[in-house]
């Protein structure tokens, strides 16, 4: 793939303009699949044990639902103040204010100099930054020892294949033709995507030791926002792309990475 950093065009990351899109999504089945397959596998990394847990770019709360649910503490951090007020409110109405903190802070700017996490998350939020190098910096040094970091972002490796499934094949011919893997998203902003080797050498880079990492969306990413399936037909086809996830070659076609990285030592 060629390097787009030069070139990327920084986009506007406030999803407060995108907020009823991206809302339709998590409720869809292809926003379910997302989150139900990184959010097992942030809980398989954290174990039994009632975690700290930093989530930068936490949107409406999606995630930090599903770990505070979980029995952890969660802090959520968003630059969209609206964003903020949506989580808000999806706290309050499960009923989990007491294991919540939400803040508003830039991922470039985190204001937690002498704090760190048993897991920092960073989903669906790098895609959007001209680079990946200094906000994964910028996670990775608030890792607890022992503690994970755990990314999503846009998987360069499989430019097109959304594309080409979808029928939109002058699109996916530019994009496998030039390797670039900068392209629209399905909420009307530019992606930008990281392969897995990079997203793990940065990781490397910042002291933590990278741990396998999964595709996500490898069968499902070319339906749209209509796709809300039956609960029988969603578990079937999340029983599938989880299987997949994790084995090549298929888990290269994702249109998703989530990679998971540690930091080795004790407290």
């Amino acid at each position: 793939m060629t390097d787009e950093t030069t070139d990327f065009a920084t986009v506007g990351t406030d999803f407060a303009s995108v907020g009823i899109d991206y809302a339709a999504y998590n409720e869809g089945g292809r926003g379910r699949l997302r989150h139900e397959i990184v959010t097992r596998r942030v809980l398989e990394e954290l174990g039994d044990e009632p975690a700290r847990v930093l989530d930068v770019g936490c949107g409406d709360g999606e995630m930090v639902l599903r770990l505070a649910a979980a029995g952890h503490r969660i802090i959520g951090t968003d630059v969209s103040s609206d964003m903020l007020k949506r989580a808000e409110e999806k706290v309050a109405a499960a009923g989990l204010d007491d294991r919540v903190r939400l803040i508003e802070a830039d991922i470039y700017e985190l204001p937690f100099e002498s704090e760190a996490f048993d897991a920092v998350c960073c989903h669906g939020v790098v895609m959007y930054l001209p680079d990946s190098a200094e906000p994964i910096a910028n996670l990775a040094r608030l890792v607890a020892p022992g503690g994970i970091l755990s990314v999503l972002t846009k998987n360069a490796l499989s430019v097109g294949v959304r594309e080409a499934l979808r029928g939109d094949y002058d699109s996916a011919l530019a994009q496998i033709e030039s390797g670039r893997t900068a392209s629209m998203g399905n909420l009307g902003m530019v992606t930008r995507g990281d392969t897995p080797e990079r997203l793990d050498q940065l990781a490397r880079d910042n002291g933590l030791t990278p741990l396998p990492w999964q595709g996500v969306r490898i069968f499902h990413d070319h339906l749209g926002k209509d796709w809300r399936p039956e609960e029988d037909v969603f578990n079937r086809a999340l029983a599938v792309e989880r299987a997949a996830s994790i084995r090549s070659p298929y888990r290269e076609l994702g249109r998703l990475v989530h990679v998971v990285a540690r930091c080795e030592g004790t407290t």
